[in-house]
């Protein structure tokens, strides 16, 4: 229904508008007694193959939701009855913010990519705070956090520590978000020495509270080999519980979609089908390079179960999904962890 109905009639408007429209629509079918039960019965999948033990969380499956998508923490009860194992809310800053001058989001039908340029537009921590202490326990919360785009330099580590105590009684896990493409000042987050200073600050904050939460770095697919080393190295020296590959593209090659359109479009950081091959490669090198010393959740073009298989066999302990799972609607998930399902008992 969703890809023969639904996704046709979606894809004939601007995406944002869709995205803001899809969010009202389904938290207030949600509402209705019985459609929340409804969705439950028709997409989650419950078996005990699909748990996962990792940095001392048990998933009760390995496919969650990316960041960027409930960005505000405001529909996240819901979108737990469509069957995910997780969901990451942010990516949260400390104040607020517009992010960057539309028209911002893309979509490339004949790619089945989305570019956006975004620019972390999001309410802010408290906002993100008073949603989350709406959390009616049903699955696992990640929290992105970034810093503004207009904090200055000297100040990131500061906006990193604000998100990460804000936020840290309400979510299980953080995701340091320092590989973005689509937030001005990137460079300082890119520099192998301020990483390590960033995530001994946030360490050191995260030792301050009674129970420690994991932290994981999420890191851009367009690293060579060199920059995969020193992701390695900068894991065991910091001892992070692990890393998210990957964020989306500034890498437009071998895409179907014209020289033209994509000019039109400009800047922006590419996801879907197109950083599929790219994403998993990284997985690959990190999970080898590594041997297997720490976990990774896989994300970037995961459209099918075969998608997803390809991910957690080049290493990926976890996935996540985002523009598969604008593309292919929330059956995608049950496909999945049926195949992980059938997988396991083979």
């Amino acid at each position: 229904m969703y890809k023969q109905i639904l996704r046709p009639l979606l894809f004939k408007f601007d995406p944002e508008n869709v995205h803001h429209f899809t969010f009202s629509l389904i938290r207030n079918v949600s509402k209705i007694p019985g459609v929340p039960a409804f969705f439950r019965r028709l997409y989650q999948v419950n078996h005990h193959s699909l748990e996962r033990d990792l940095f001392g969380l048990i998933f009760k499956n390995p496919v969650g939701l990316a960041a960027g998508f409930d960005k505000n923490a405001v529909l996240y009860n819901e979108l737990a009855n469509f069957g995910f194992g997780f969901i990451e809310i942010g990516t949260v800053t400390p104040r607020g913010q517009k992010g960057n001058p539309k028209k911002r989001l893309f979509r490339l039908t004949d790619d089945k990519g989305i570019i956006n340029r975004m620019g972390f537009n999001n309410e802010g921590l408290q906002a993100a705070i008073e949603q989350l202490k709406k959390n009616q326990g049903k699955l696992i919360i990640g929290g992105n956090i970034g810093k503004n785009t207009d904090t200055k330099p000297e100040d990131y580590t500061k906006d990193y520590l604000a998100c990460f105590n804000g936020l840290h009684p309400y979510v299980d896990y953080f995701v340091l978000n320092v590989s973005c493409p689509n937030v001005g000042s990137h460079a300082k987050l890119n520099d192998k020495d301020y990483l390590i200073e960033l995530i001994s600050e946030v360490q050191k904050a995260n030792n301050t509270f009674e129970k420690q939460k994991p932290i994981l770095l999420k890191i851009a697919p367009d690293l060579n080999t060199i920059q995969l080393d020193e992701i390695v190295e900068l894991v065991k020296t910091t001892k992070l519980d692990g890393v998210i590959a990957s964020n989306t593209s500034v890498d437009r090659q071998g895409l179907t979609t014209s020289d033209e359109r994509l000019k039109a479009i400009g800047n922006g950081g590419l996801s879907g089908q197109p950083i599929k091959e790219k994403s998993t490669r990284v997985i690959k090198y990190l999970a080898d390079k590594s041997q297997k010393a720490f976990p990774i959740i896989g994300v970037g073009g995961v459209h099918s179960a075969e998608d997803a298989l390809e991910k957690i066999e080049a290493g990926a302990d976890l996935i996540q999904v985002y523009t598969g799972f604008i593309y292919e609607g929330p059956r995608l998930i049950k496909s999945i962890n049926k195949a992980l399902i059938k997988k396991a008992q083979s």
